[in-house]
């Protein structure tokens, strides 16, 4: 063997190529994922591995027993037998952070199922999360490596900034259904997915937005004290949601329901919870009263920031 096959690699330390390590070879990967969804895909991929064919031709079986399940009692169309299948049927929504699907649960032989509304956050690499500072205020994590990974914004942050937006949405779903504020029944969390009662037709057909409809004008009143009652019930609760608009209230059996939560504020913890709740009265007024109903958004203001202790 040649001397110089046991020489010094001359190339520079800061030139040479470390090894790749797994995740460099896969292309969809981006940044570390939080422990439980690391957990949650590899119960997915166990069971793809296990069982590779569902019954009843089903994209997967329920998971509702490796799940944080919604608050007691379960609604009776809840199904929580872990022979459930779950079938993919479209999606419902696409956003910035998160998609909505639409989901079949039910036994394999179709004789009992449910629609459910499947929220999923966005990978990292996806994710854009551009209102997540001031929304984020008194979330903070236990260890401070977390804490700067999500100051900056790295892959492992997004991956962490996605879990705390799940958590944050279904804690917060979970206390406003039994409080009685019109919002879907938080069924499940697993990892970033979240599952929630379907607010549309038994067909599929989603309920629409306040800001698809035009609706008549008794129509408009009505619609108008339901959504100050849902705003003095957050507020008696010390809360608001933080990005109310007609975008996010459908519409179903002339009932509003509030939708799109996982900025849900405490304007007592939060330094600028009172800017969000009078944000929120006001985009909300301004909708109506572009169709001829009368508001008073400062007084509304006012009378809610006393109504959570603020004024």
């Amino acid at each position: 063997m040649r001397q110089h096959d046991f020489a010094e690699d001359p190339t520079p330390r800061s030139r040479r190529r470390r090894p790749r390590s797994d995740d460099e070879f896969n292309p969809i990967r981006s940044g570390r994922l939080t422990q439980d969804e690391r957990e949650r895909l590899a119960r997915l991929r166990e069971d793809s591995y296990a069982e590779p064919e569902i019954p009843g031709g089903a994209d997967r079986y329920s998971t509702w027993d490796s799940a944080e399940h919604g608050p007691r009692p379960h609604p009776a169309w809840v199904i929580t037998e872990l022979a459930a299948v779950d079938t993919e049927l479209g999606v419902l929504k696409t956003g910035k952070e998160a998609e909505v699907h639409l989901l079949r649960r039910g036994g394999p032989d179709g004789s009992r199922e449910c629609l459910l509304a499947a929220k999923r956050y966005r990978l990292s690499e996806h994710r854009q999360f551009h209102r997540d500072s001031g929304y984020l205020e008194g979330r903070r994590m236990r260890r401070s490596r977390e804490n700067r990974a999500m100051a900056q914004r790295s892959s492992f942050g997004r991956n962490l900034i996605a879990e705390q937006w799940a958590v944050a949405e279904f804690a917060a779903l979970s206390r406003l259904w039994t409080i009685g504020v019109p919002v879907p029944y938080p069924v499940q969390r697993d990892g970033t997915e979240l599952l929630l009662e379907f607010i549309g037709e038994p067909d599929g057909t989603a309920a629409p937005r306040l800001a698809q409809l035009r609706p008549e004008p008794e129509e408009l009143r009505e619609l108008w004290f339901q959504t100050v009652g849902a705003l003095d019930v957050l507020a008696s609760e010390g809360l608001a949601h933080g990005d109310l608009s007609a975008y996010n209230i459908l519409v179903h059996d002339g009932r509003i329901v509030l939708i799109d939560l996982p900025q849900v504020v405490d304007v007592v913890a939060n330094p600028r919870g009172a800017e969000y709740l009078t944000r929120d009265v006001h985009n909300i007024s301004a909708w109506f009263a572009a169709r001829g109903l009368q508001v008073g958004a400062d007084d509304l203001a006012r009378d809610l920031l006393e109504r959570a202790g603020l004024a």
